[in-house]
């Protein structure tokens, strides 16, 4: 064997591919044709922007839930002789996800939609690319346990798990005897100086005006309540396997520090970048190795101060959520994780206000309380992801009058 012959090309199937998570993977790939070949595509109701990436990447299969929609694609494609075999409903993310030919997957479905297939890849020892920070907030213990069953490799994509990730060695035996706390860092959103009284007036075009980032409308209104680093805490409570008193939130405005790690012995590992998702998403394309990105580099003589606080828990109060719902019963984070993709979704469709999605959040967290069987199961968790959202539905019916 010739130990200087290229390795084979790695498929990758995207999940999520005309997100901003999808279509960064597809820039940092299009970097390293040599390295990746695009195996499927999936998009959620994006038609036109998936069959443009079917006619650039030309995959073996696309998929998306909605039939009508997957004929349309089918169609348009045949017309361009594009011999992409278009799939349809949500059986097939998790047909494709878990592919025989498939090596690593990236996960950037958002929501809790993008459990089922995330559970799929694990149990079939793919590489995973987890952007989906729901997985693990809904499916916890058992998303882990079909990761340990499958042989899966895990590797977090959001730019805060990724910096953890790359502080701790590679052995992930060691990294309870490394770590005395984490410090997950958290721009502050659009609102961090505003004065809190006036959030009731925000809009959905303000909330998703992201000052460092470019998100989807949904993340960026999440990370304007500090919702997403609430979920983020839960994600890595599971990712590195934490107590949730080890799992600590500041504000870093300038989102260079991604993230810390506070070592038993007080020495403190950090990293830094530019804020640009495709560093996270090359590193996990590539682990253990580093491949150019695309990324711009840091200047430190143009960067200035480096600032630091810590969160207000007035303007933020969504964010004490993750502590509370961890310490609960299994489940208590998915009924979380439900009653907020509800509660942005009317957000942003103008049925209440910004400062109500909390109140919605709280309330069903009240009313739907979790048992210990609730996270036993794929079912047991969907079933109660449900129950949650009715309840989360019916509280949005009650503010909006």
């Amino acid at each position: 064997m010739n130990p200087h012959a290229e390795a084979p090309r790695q498929r990758v199937c995207i999940l999520g591919a005309t997100g901003s998570v999808g279509t960064s993977t597809l820039d940092v790939i299009a970097r390293h044709p040599q390295r990746f070949e695009v195996f499927a595509l999936t998009a959620h109701s994006r038609v036109d922007e998936l069959f443009a990436q079917c006619l650039q990447w030309r995959p073996r299969f696309a998929a998306l839930p909605d039939a009508p929609q997957a004929r349309a694609l089918r169609e348009r494609l045949r017309v361009h002789d594009v011999l992409t075999e278009v799939l349809e409903g949500p059986q097939a993310l998790c047909e494709l996800a878990s592919h025989a030919e498939v090596d690593a997957v990236m996960a950037a479905i958002v929501g809790a939609a993008g459990l089922a297939p995330c559970l799929a890849a694990a149990a079939s020892g793919k590489r995973l690319l987890l952007a989906n920070k729901e997985a693990l907030v809904v499916g916890g213990a058992l998303f882990m346990d079909a990761v340990r069953a499958g042989g899966a490799t895990l590797l977090p994509i959001d730019s805060e798990h990724s910096a953890i990730f790359q502080c701790l060695p590679h052995e992930r035996a060691g990294w309870a005897a490394h770590i005395d706390h984490i410090l997950l860092t958290a721009s502050g959103g659009p609102f961090r100086s505003r004065d809190p009284a006036s959030l009731k007036n925000v809009t959905p075009d303000e909330a998703c005006a992201h000052p460092n980032w470019v998100m989807g409308r949904k993340i960026s209104v999440d990370s304007a309540t500090m919702m997403n680093k609430a979920l983020e805490v839960i994600e890595a409570r599971w990712l590195f396997d934490l107590a949730p008193e080890q799992i600590r939130v500041v504000i870093h405005p300038q989102s260079i520090v991604h993230s810390m790690v506070v070592c038993r012995d007080n020495s403190v590992l950090a990293q830094m970048g530019t804020p640009d998702m495709r560093v996270p998403i090359a590193y996990g394309l590539s682990h253990p190795l580093r491949i150019e990105s695309g990324a711009g580099q840091i200047d430190f003589s143009q960067l200035g101060a480096l600032s630091f606080e810590a969160p207000d828990l007035a303007r933020y109060p969504g964010l004490a959520l993750a502590w509370s719902t961890l310490r609960g019963a299994p489940g208590s984070t998915a009924v979380l994780n439900a009653a907020n993709e509800e509660a942005v979704a009317a957000f942003l469709a103008g049925t209440i206000r910004f400062d109500q999605i909390h109140n919605v959040n709280a309330r069903t967290l009240e009313r739907v309380s979790a048992q210990p069987s609730d996270g036993a199961s794929i079912a047991a968790l969907l079933a109660l992801d449900a129950r949650a959202r009715r309840d989360a539905q019916q509280f949005v019916k009650e503010l909006s009058r």
